[in-house]
């Protein structure tokens, strides 16, 4: 069965290295979004990026990065993105948040035992 809905994609830009609370901030935000309900959230790491200050961060191996770029992207409804936005406002020092009207398509199949 398919079913569509409106909803709200944040994509958040930080940082391999960024910390929050003694843990990786990637790893705070996903622990946050799940506790806070949110339907899913997936990390990516980078392999060659730049940011503000236009360093060039990359895995090859001649330029081994100490700060590879990290993007996470977070889909639900507005009103669970809306109260989530306050944790990464606390939580994110340095980085770039993008958010943007999605339609999602959610496929769903048998449940699962």
């Amino acid at each position: 069965m398919k079913r569509e809905e409106e909803a709200i994609l944040l994509r958040i830009f930080i940082g391999e290295h960024d910390r929050y609370q003694g843990k990786p901030l990637y790893q705070y935000l996903i622990e946050v979004f799940r506790q806070e309900g949110l339907s899913g959230a997936t990390v990516f790491r980078g392999i060659l990026g730049f940011g503000k200050k236009s360093i060039l961060q990359s895995t090859a191996i001649l330029c081994l990065s100490t700060d590879l770029p990290i993007v996470i992207e977070v889909v639900d409804k507005p009103e669970k993105i809306e109260k989530i936005k306050p944790l990464i406002d606390e939580a994110v020092k340095e980085g770039l948040v993008t958010e943007e009207k999605v339609k999602i398509l959610l496929y769903q199949g048998n449940a699962y035992p």
